[in-house]
């Protein structure tokens, strides 16, 4: 087959299928990606090739940078991660399964040979060729998610347990359904069936959910189960909360948790990437991902309380985004059996029910998939707009299929009486599915693509984390269980370390005399000049630390004293505005200036040091050095010893503030969109793609909208023109038998001997009509060849203009500039100018035969 025209938001699924004559037509099938907005259900018995279609439409989302959410309860679609461009034995062997080689008969080399011919060849039949392949590789980032297993990415659980990024006041309904969703998924867990409405561990652990999540403050298991033997709340509805769950029975479903949180087992669910999930459908280069979450290895309450998490957490990042009528993003359920069942409620159920009928409107497709469509529940079915329907196993699948697409058809407005449904269902062989679509007039019978990626089967724990390798390392996960950590100043040390460092700083060595260059009093000022110290954020022990670190050992240590040294500190607030930008922000600085050494007549605050602290939190006195040590103060510069000289810092620090404040905001000029004041650069480059995507899709509707009637005329015009066509050959055959006849008499008669010119003139007119009507035949011909060149030329002109409309769009980099905005003089507030105090750890320590001194800042600055 030839290689279809990539289309625009277009995914290439195969090509139509003659179910009479059980043909390929040369006919390719696209679906148009905005149509997964209304989500889409695909049924089919083991063997009818779902895989192999929903592996395909998945392929088609990555070309289109379409993230996606893939839940894999079987392992499959961890077969996306399978792509080889090249196509060679080699690529193929490691995921050879030996037993279909010996079956075979051959040689795990012998059959990675015959399938990755096999594969050239299946691709090469669809137009599929190496660089499609590589251009799928490239366009996504592939990442195997295994909660509760280091095989491939770990998931950590806490992340769910934080609270929302939500006001609870405006979005109180949408907080406690996810606030019941996820106290459902914990009971789940613990193995404990409850109703969310009536049962007391699930209104205890809402009540103390909410409790939490209203003050904004973030839960885990381990405050959870705290919360639980004492709860936040004194009372439930009327009852004190003693009378309506006794403290006994209370502690009882603490110690559930418990064991839970103490199982080795559970320790690898509260490790690796949060359950984040804008951060899980892009990279952090902003680069789209297919994140596939393999749950094979999980036991059913395990599977359900994670689906639950991931779900509730879906749907809040949902509400979270704007309205948009292009596709965002996917979420594909391979195996939907027993999350979306008929009868029973799962706590699976709501938030899946719920994103079915609210995410279209924010860009979320839903795919579900599954063997048995009675195991769904029908209100699920009946609100997915794209049906795919392979071979069915049994009778009572197919009445449910053909029951949910009765209701889809009517609910979209549509009559199903012109499609004999029930045949065409009947008819399905392997790979050949029925396509209903809403969007569209009719059904399609369809063959699926040959699959870019090789279809092994499930993977197993060990292949996954074969192909996690690379992911894992760079992420810095490891399968070997790690010692407890110690944070200490400038790097990680484990606790056999920290333990080590601490023993070899057991002394307490005396300050002594004071350091040189400093006095144990501090210096006497004007009363007028105000005077502020630096909080103490690095203890005695971690600056001993520190300097292990930098020696690589630890040394012996003499002294250990706080030292001050002063500094002009300057507060002020730089108000940023710009109504065009619909930006009104303030900026908070605090720094200290100590280059006194400059003989410069202007201060140059380009040289201070910004502190990362708000000024309330500035000291009115030095910090206590602990266990009896003395702090000690550098004298003061005559440049900041009295009040005249600091309001001229003041002066000094209001002109530069004005001249170098300066707020940067990224912009796209041709998208009309501005980075937000707290936008990073990453959510800002995901919001231009989505935003490039609804353009690019809106200009293509304009293009074809531009030339469809030209190209309907034309089709009018040849319609027209066949029918004509039909007319004319109908009178040459009729012109041909005349003139035969005409022909035939002329000579008949003159073997009779009756010589008439009269026939010749008759016969010689017959000709000229049939002569006649050979040219209006030709005519005919001709216009239809021209019409149709006219078609193609429309058509050709028309992708010529589609790809540079995508060209315009992938581009977005070149349209990527930067707005500066500037404070006015009014914008600048320098609240007070004073002298500081910073604090300093001087630690003295044995080297060789002398003796070494390290200096370490004991306050917090901003970050280079």
């Amino acid at each position: 087959m030839k290689a279809p025209e990539e289309r625009l938001g277009s995914f290439y699924l195969g090509a139509e299928y003659d179910l009479a004559a059980g043909t390929r037509l040369e006919k390719p099938v696209h679906y148009d990606a905005r149509d997964l907005t209304t989500h889409a259900v695909c049924v089919g018995m083991t063997g009818s090739g779902k895989t192999g279609l929903c592996i395909g439409l998945l392929e088609e989302a990555a070309l289109d940078r379409i993230p996606t959410l893939l839940i894999d309860p079987k392992g499959d679609m961890t077969n996306l991660l399978l792509q080889f461009p090249d196509l060679l034995p080699e690529n193929f062997q490691p995921w050879i399964n030996a037993d279909d080689a010996r079956r075979k008969g051959k040689s795990v080399e012998e059959f990675a040979a015959s399938t990755a011919e096999v594969w050239k060849n299946g691709l090469a039949d669809w137009g599929v060729g190496a660089d499609r392949i590589r251009l799928l590789k490239e366009s996504a980032d592939f990442t195997i998610y295994t909660p509760g297993s280091d095989a491939g990415i770990p998931v950590s659980i806490l992340g769910s347990l934080k609270a929302p990024d939500l006001d609870f006041e405006e979005h109180a309904e949408t907080i406690r359904e996810r606030i019941s969703g996820t106290v459902s998924a914990l009971l789940g867990l613990a193995g404990i069936k409850a109703d969310p409405v009536r049962s007391r561990e699930s209104i205890l652990l809402a009540g103390i959910f909410e409790h939490f999540w209203k003050a904004g403050i973030d839960l885990d298991l381990a405050a959870l189960i705290m919360s639980i033997q004492k709860p936040p709340m004194r009372q439930v509805g009327v009852f004190e909360v003693d009378t309506f769950f006794p403290e006994k029975e209370r502690f009882e479903l603490a110690m559930a948790f418990n064991t839970i949180l103490a199982s080795p087992t559970f320790q690898s669910w509260l490790t690796g990437d949060p359950l984040d999930i804008g951060m899980m459908l892009y990279t952090p280069e902003g680069k789209p991902r297919h994140s596939i979450f393999y749950l094979a290895h999980l036991s059913d309450s395990e599977r359900m309380f994670f689906v639950t998490l991931l779900l509730e957490n879906v749907l809040t990042w949902v509400r979270s985004q704007p309205g948009t009528s292009s596709l965002r993003a996917l979420l594909y359920f391979d195996e939907v059996f027993g999350f979306l069942p008929p009868v029973a409620e799962p706590s699976s159920k709501r938030p899946l029910l719920t994103l079915l009928k609210q995410a279209r409107a924010f860009g979320l497709g839903c795919v579900l998939v599954t063997q048995n469509p009675v195991d769904l529940d029908y209100k699920g079915l009946t609100n997915t707009g794209t049906w795919f329907i392979g071979k069915l196993q049994a009778e009572r699948d197919k009445e449910r299929v053909l029951e949910g697409l009765k209701s889809a058809i009517s609910e979209a407005g549509g009559g199903s009486s012109r499609v004999d449904y029930d045949q065409l269902i009947s008819q399905l062989g392997n790979r050949v599915f029925l396509m209903h679509n809403v969007h569209e007039d009719r059904p399609v019978v369809f063959q699926t693509r040959w699959a870019m990626s090789y279809l092994s089967g499930p993977l197993t724990r060990p292949q996954i984390q074969t192909l996690m390798k690379e992911r894992r390392k760079n992420s810095g996960i490891t399968t070997a269980s790690a010692q407890p950590v110690q944070v200490i100043s400038g790097g990680i040390a484990s606790s056999a370390a920290a333990s080590q460092l601490s023993s070899g700083s057991s002394s307490s060595p005396g300050t002594a005399d004071a350091p040189y260059g400093f006095n144990e009093q501090r210096p006497s000022l004007d009363p007028a000049v105000k005077q502020v110290y630096l909080p103490v954020m690095l203890t005695a022990d971690s600056a001993v630390q520190e300097l292990a670190r930098q020696k690589g050992s630890l040394p012996q240590v003499l002294q250990k004293q706080l030292v001050y040294e002063p500094a002009v500190i300057g507060a002020a607030s730089v108000v940023f505005s710009d109504r065009k930008l619909e930006l009104n922000e303030q900026e908070e600085v605090l720094m200290a200036y100590h280059s006194f050494g400059s003989t410069a007549l202007k201060t140059d605050w380009e040289k201070a040091e910004q502190l990362s602290i708000p000024p309330d939190r500035l000291e009115n006195s030095p910090a206590d050095a602990g266990n009896g040590h003395k702090s000690f103060f550098a004298p003061v510069p005559e440049q900041a010893n009295n009040p005249r000289e600091l309001d001229a810092f003041g002066k000094e620090l209001a002109d530069w503030l004005y001249y170098h404040s300066r707020r940067r905001i990224a912009s796209h000029k041709e998208l009309g969109l501005f980075q937000h004041p707290t936008e990073d650069e990453r959510d800002f480059r995901i919001r231009l793609q989505q935003a490039a995507r609804e353009k690019r899709d809106a200009e293509v509707d304009l293009l074809e909208k531009k030339f469809q009637p030209r190209i309907e005329k034309l089709q009018d015009r040849i319609q027209l023109e066949e029918r004509e066509l039909v007319r004319d050959e109908a009178e040459h055959q009729s012109r041909k038998t005349q003139e035969l006849v005409g022909i035939g008499e002329t000579v008949l008669g003159f073997f009779l001997g009756r010589k008439s010119s009269r026939g010749i003139s008759s016969a010689l007119g017959k000709r000229r009509m049939t002569a006649n009507a050979q040219s209006d035949v030709e005519e005919s011909k001709s216009v239809i060849d021209n019409l149709e060149r006219e078609i193609t030329e429309c058509n050709t002109e028309m992708k010529r203009m589609a790809d540079e409309i995508t060209g315009k769009w992938e581009q977005l980099d070149q349209g990527i500039g930067t707005e500066e905005i500037a404070p006015r003089r009014t914008d600048i507030n320098v609240h007070f100018v004073a002298l500081g105090w910073l604090p300093y750890w001087r630690i003295s320590y044995a080297e060789g035969q002398g003796v070494g001194t390290l200096l370490l800042p004991a306050f917090e600055t901003h970050p280079a």
